[in-house]
């Protein structure tokens, strides 16, 4: 019984160096995630003052959302053959989400985060045009991805523009 490769879209041998491009894209998203994971949480952890609880808690509820991406594609990289990396592979490159000099800073906060979502959408918009066509599982998870990200973004643009209205960004 042979078996007809050329239906098993990403997975087939002909599609073994857009399926490598697409792992790339992957492994950098996964380390994206995770990176925003350990920023959320010193950042929902060091703010002080009555104006940094509502913060405080969105990001405590992202924490869970960005860990949960992580793990997705975690596992997208393992189901198209490639191997999830280990932490000495983590170079960390969120240099606006470092927690700010003042703990009362919560508006380096709110832009930090906006920063971090505004990164993620433009991956995710990547690796949407790069599966287009060719991996409709990973373009799916993605885009579902993406739809998070966007209404993180969404929520912390409002935060940024209530204190723009009261003179404090």
């Amino acid at each position: 019984m042979s078996k007809n490769r050329g239906s098993e879209g990403i997975l087939s041998k002909e599609n073994e160096s857009k399926r490598e491009e697409i792992i790339e894209l992957l492994k950098q998203s996964y380390w994206m995630e995770l990176e925003t994971v350990m920023s959320y949480i010193t950042n929902s952890t060091n703010p002080d003052g009555v104006r940094a609880q509502e913060i405080i808690e969105s990001l405590e509820e992202d924490i869970q959302e960005e860990l949960g991406h992580a793990q997705q594609f975690a596992s997208r990289i393992k189901e198209l053959y490639g191997i999830v990396p280990g932490t000495m592979e983590f170079k960390p490159e969120q240099k606006y989400l470092q927690p700010p000099t003042k703990q009362t800073d919560i508006v380096h906060v709110i832009k930090g985060v906006i920063e971090a979502e505004s990164g993620a959408i433009a991956q995710y918009n990547k690796i949407i045009e790069a599966t287009d066509g060719i991996d409709w599982v990973t373009q799916d998870m993605v885009i579902a991805i993406l739809h998070d990200e966007e209404g993180h973004r969404r929520l912390f643009e409002g935060f940024l523009r209530e204190f723009e209205a009261e003179g404090l960004a």
